[in-house]
This record gives structure tokens, sequence and C-alpha cells, in this order.
């Protein structure tokens, strides 16, 4: 749906209620598509219309909305004149914002702009009586910049001088100065005037979105900040809440989609299990029914995913939902980078030709070499314009080191930048390593050595049971001891403008009312505690209420994945898996940010490498044919290569070639 649009489907329940507040009347819509519409007298209506059922147009005029649980899917509209109550539910989270934020602009808007006095009314509803088209309704047309702005401005008010408005700066109060206003990304309130400009997705995107609305399975990737995670986001609130589940490869991952893990949901534990003993394990109860009820299966970091075990939960949707379709009838939506990092693989997977050189190279099987993806994904697509890096040289490197490429320049570059300080006011570099042991053992040593009384933060967990899987999938450690001068690092993103985001570095500089005071790069903020929320995998919300803060003397890569570090030093001689050099050096946001004390650990797989040679090719080729509006037969193909110069064999060469 388009942002300014001014349709929605969902599920609707319309209940008209007498003096009294009973129901006398009750409508159910499975699916109904709700329309904004205008008769001539320019009065709006809310249509709502399906399938074999009368349309009904409710006056929009004195209404209520309800829209606390917008993010479900849900909402309530009340018309006071109508005396009956509006109930959606299963609708795109993301859609019913826009579509809720579309009613309230038209209504603020046109409220004020209709100032006719009675006689003009009187004069213009007889016309309107006499008309032929009394009876017809036209779309309302879409939100323009005027309308938005004047919308604006109205929600927000003037303000005075016991009240001032949302834009007036009051006067801070000590220590609250500190606190910044939350930035929402994705999720602008439509009902109370907060009308910041929502990122829009750019053509490459805008392409996925359409593939996975239609229902088609399909895999996007891209490299290091091409917008996935942000594109997952806008896909997933673009989809009915019912049948759509979000899940990761690791919790992390997870947590920052709002979803679950793949192993909580598949039910099958850590795949080792035969095949038979997966298809009991998933046939229980609580299991079956969450593999019954899905519709679409949404897994972020692919890459992390084994083969084995994503063909085995491809044989599993199969047998419990009792179908031959591939991936038992349910759509999927992958997403990752394999040249990030690859499977963990156990240490005594080794194979024989590695052994008798007596070098330990683990066997990965990548989930794409599956028969099972094979059959299951019907479009690939990879994004390429980045937006975490903006200097050319960098993406440049980056783009190179990704596909195991160091030429002497690119060395030279990196090793340039050992010399660099990027330390800036007491704030240091954090060290990425390899290992995550190796991380906790320096920021455990670095607290230990500073001077000063500890402060010891304790989660609050809104179920005690639920802390181990709390532990795994949430950022936030559940206890966190700090010290003045502890070098520390943003879990949430606060306030983007100010550069409050996850990932940005910062050092404690005191306590105040009990909280932390961390200077961060372009301002100083008192730290106070915030929420995360995870799902289960039989949808139970779980919370996590704890300081947005973690030690960041060291991180490890694996756990820097998806992060963008304000100031980074790293050391490859370590690195063990392909990819992690990779990782390491995109958290950085610019060259002048980074640190490398050396770079000899820097390869790809080569499985990987040949990989996306053929998707490169598949994309290029689908790009190719899709506006010529492919031929049935292979003649009519080749006429249509021929006809622009080509030929299948020239077809074949990928698109970049990698070295």
């Amino acid at each position: 749906m388009d942002p300014n649009n001014a349709s929605l489907s969902c599920v609707a329940t319309i209940d008209w209620l007498n003096t009294q507040g009973t129901t006398i009347k009750k409508l159910a819509y499975k699916q109904a598509t709700l329309r904004l519409v205008r008769n001539t007298l320019k009065e709006m209506f809310l249509e709502i219309s399906a399938e074999k059922m009368k349309a009904i147009k409710l006056k929009l005029k004195g209404i209520n909305v309800h829209s606390k649980f917008m993010a479900e899917g849900k909402a309530s509209i009340r018309f006071n004149d109508e005396k009956c109550t509006l109930f959606l539910s299963n609708a795109p989270p993301g859609l019913l914002v826009q579509f809720l934020k579309v009613i309230f602009v038209k209504i603020t808007t046109g409220q004020t702009s209709n100032e006719e006095t009675k006689e003009e009314m009187l004069k213009k509803t007889r016309a309107h009586l006499l008309s032929e088209k009394a009876n017809q309704f036209d779309d309302i047309s879409p939100v323009t910049n005027a309308e938005l702005a004047r919308a604006k401005k109205l929600a927000v008010g003037n303000g005075s001088s016991t009240t001032p408005s949302a834009q007036q700066k009051r006067k801070r109060i000590s220590g609250e100065e500190q606190r910044p206003p939350p930035k929402k990304l994705y999720v602008p309130s439509p009902l109370t005037g907060n009308m910041e400009v929502v990122e829009v997705l750019n053509e490459q995107q805008k392409m996925v979105l359409e593939a996975c609305n239609s229902g088609r399975s399909v895999f996007f990737t891209g490299s290091a900040g091409t917008g996935k995670s942000f594109l997952l986001r806008k896909i997933i609130s673009t989809l009915p809440p019912d049948g759509t589940v979000a899940t990761a490869s690791t919790g992390v991952a997870a947590c920052l989609i709002g979803g679950t893990t793949l192993h909580s949901f598949a039910g099958i534990g850590s795949g080792e299990a035969s095949l038979q003993r997966c298809y009991e394990m998933a046939s229980r109860p609580n299991s079956a029914q969450i593999w019954r009820k899905c519709k679409r299966l949404i897994i972020d970091e692919i890459s992390m995913v084994d083969g084995d075990y994503f063909e085995k939960i491809e044989a599993v949707a199969r047998y419990v939902r009792k179908t031959d379709k591939p991936f038992g009838g349910i759509q999927l939506i992958l997403c990752g980078d394999f040249f990030q990092l690859p499977p963990v693989v156990k240490q005594d997977k080794f194979s024989r030709n590695a052994m008798s050189q007596d070098v330990a190279v683990p066997l990965v099987r990548f989930s794409f070499q599956s028969k099972a993806w094979r059959e299951c994904i019907q479009n690939s697509y990879e994004l390429s314009v980045v937006h975490r890096q903006k200097d050319p040289e960098f993406v440049s490197i980056l783009n190179s080191i990704r596909i195991g490429r160091v030429t002497p320049e690119i060395r030279d570059r990196l090793a340039a930048t050992s010399k660099q300080q990027i330390e800036m006011e007491g704030i240091l570099a954090t060290q990425l390593c390899s290992h995550t042991n190796d991380a906790d053992l320096i920021n455990q040593s670095k607290l230990n050595n500073l001077s000063g009384e500890e402060k010891t933060f304790h989660a609050i967990d809104s179920d005690a049971y639920m802390t181990r899987q709390l532990d795994q999938q949430v950022q936030a450690p559940g206890k966190l001891t700090l010290k003045l001068g502890a070098q520390v690092m943003l879990l949430k993103n606060l306030n983007i403008a100010e550069g409050l985001v996850n990932g940005a570095r910062g050092v404690v500089i005191n306590f105040v009312q009990g909280y932390p005071l961390v200077k961060f790069k372009k301002r100083e903020l008192l730290v106070k505690p915030e929420k995360w929320s995870i799902k289960t995998a039989g949808a139970v919300i779980i919370n996590r209420c704890q300081l947005p803060l973690k030690l960041a003397w060291a991180f490890s890569i694996h756990k820097s994945q998806g992060l963008t570090l304000d100031c980074v030093e790293m050391s490859l001689s370590k690195v063990f898996e392909a990819g992690q050099a990779y990782v390491a050096l995109s958290r950085a946001q610019s060259l002048e940010s980074l640190r490398v004390l050396d770079g000899k650990q820097v390869w790809a797989n080569p499985t990987v490498l040949e990989y996306y040679r053929d998707l490169r090719r598949q994309i290029r080729d689908r790009e190719l044919i899709t506006p010529m509006a492919v031929k049935k037969k292979d003649g009519g193909l080749k006429k249509s290569l021929s006809s622009i110069g080509l030929t299948k064999s020239m077809m074949a060469k990928p698109l970049v070639t990698i070295n």
C-alpha cells in the first residue's frame, strides 16, 4: 500500500449498541476492504466492503480511535453519531498505521477548510439532494504535502504560557535534560500529530517488498549496510500478523525484528536427531499447531543456518502440514549475506583431506546447497546501495574484502589506519575479537583496573522462568556492573539525529539519581532503563527492563553483526572463519573511525563465491527478460535476445568477475 493510499484490507467487525450498551446488531467480515470516500458535499465516509456482502458507509464525524495495539495489527474506531464501533484485526501493522494517519490528516484539514455559513451549507445540501450524483461517492485523493504540514501544525498547536506546544522548548530540570525524546524509526503515530518523515525504500527494496507481498518465496541478500534489516522490518509491517512468523538464526537478530529463534519455532531442538525423531518432536500438540498456523515464515541471518538443518525443517513442514508442497506450502522470506558469518559447525566435523594435511577445516554446508532451497526459493535479489558508509573509497575496499580480494593498495590503506588516533574525549576504540571469551576477559580486566565504587544494575524480567532465553536473545545483560570511566556501548536507538543509536560508544562520567551519566560522541545522556520484548514460539511476549548499556572495551565479531560502531580497533590475526574479517571491518562508518593492526587473515569461501556468480547471472537474466514479457518457447527467447545483440552463451557469463 502506498503511504498516502486510503484503503486497507483486514478482518473487521462492526457492533451497534443501544443506550444501555447492549449489542443490538453485529456484522463480521473475515476479509474486508476499507476505503475512505467522499460525497459531493465533501463529507468523508469509511466504506467497509467484502465479497457477497453489501458495502456499508460510516460517516467520519465525531469519532474516537483506539490505537494502542497498532503494532499487533489491531485498532478500533468509535462512531459516536452512528452509535457503533468498528474493530479491526489482523491488519498489516505498517499499513494500519498509514491508514489511520490518512484519516487523521484528512479529518484534521477537512474540519478547518470548510468554514461555511449555515445558509451556505443548507443551500449546498439542497443542491446535493436534488443532484443525480447524490448517491455517488469518490475515493479520497492522496495526502498532499500541504495537508500534512497543516495537520501537523494543528495537532501541535501554538501552545500557551502555561502549556507549551510540542515544538516549544521548556526549561529543563536538572538530570532530566539528559533524557532525549525517543525517535521512532518506522512507525509514526497517526493520531498525535507526530508527522516525522518515514525513510523511503529505494527501487531495489521496493522490488523485494512487492515480491513478498505477492506471495512468492524469496531470498534477498546484500553487503553490510545495504538496509537488509530495515527492509525486513518493513516487509513484516506490511504482512498480516496472523500466519506470519518472524524468526532468525540467532537470538539477537530475532530480537531486532521482534521475532523468535528459528530453532525455537521449528520445535526439533538442534536438529541433530534423526529425521524420524524430528517428525515426532514437531508433531507434539504445541509445535504442530504452530507449524499448521504458519503461512509465511521469515528467516533472518539465513547464512548461519546449516544446510542439513534447513533440509530437515523443510521435511518437517511437509510432514506436519500433511502436504507434498515445498516447505509444506509455506511462503519463505529469507534474508542474509553468505559472505558474512557461516553456519557454526562442531569441531569434530573435519574433512579427511584437511586432516591428512594436519589442517583442521570444518565441513560447512550452506542452506543454498540443499535440495530444499532449490525447490522452495522462487526469486532471489541482491541489494547494492550502501547506506552505512558514505565514503566511496571505503565502500570499494569493503566490497573487495567481502569477496576475499586484498590488493597491495588495499593492504597499504588498511595498514595506514594502525597509526590513527580515533579516541576522543575519553571514549576509547572498541576492540573487536574473534572469540567471545577473549572479549569478556578484556572487559572484566579493564573494569577491575578502574578505581572507584562499583554500581550493579539487575534486569527485571517479566517471567523469571524465561531469563535464560532473554539472555540469549537480548543484548542487554541480566547483570550490569559499572564504574566511573567504564567504556560502554548503547544498545537502543534513542535519538537518531543526535547519534544515540544502537552501537554508539560512550564513557561513564558520573552517577546521577542512581543512574549512569554517559558522555557520547555528540552529547551527554543520563541513561535510564529501557524495555526489550521478544516473542516465544507460542507467540507469548516476554519483556526485560534494563539499562541499554554494555561494557565495550572489547566486543566479539559474532555479536557485533548488525551494529554500527563509532570507533573500532581490530587485529585480524586470530580470524578463523571466512567472512569474519569483512564483518569486523564493515562495523566501522569510515576509514577515519577504524584502526586495523594487521590484515593477514582475509578470505572468502569458494563455495559462496560460486553461488554469488550464479545468483548475479540469474538476477541479470531476469532483469533482461522481464521487460520483454518472457516468450513461451525457447525459439521466441532466442529471437528476443538476438534483437538486443545477446546470445545464450554470452548470458552464461557472470555479471561480475570474481577472482
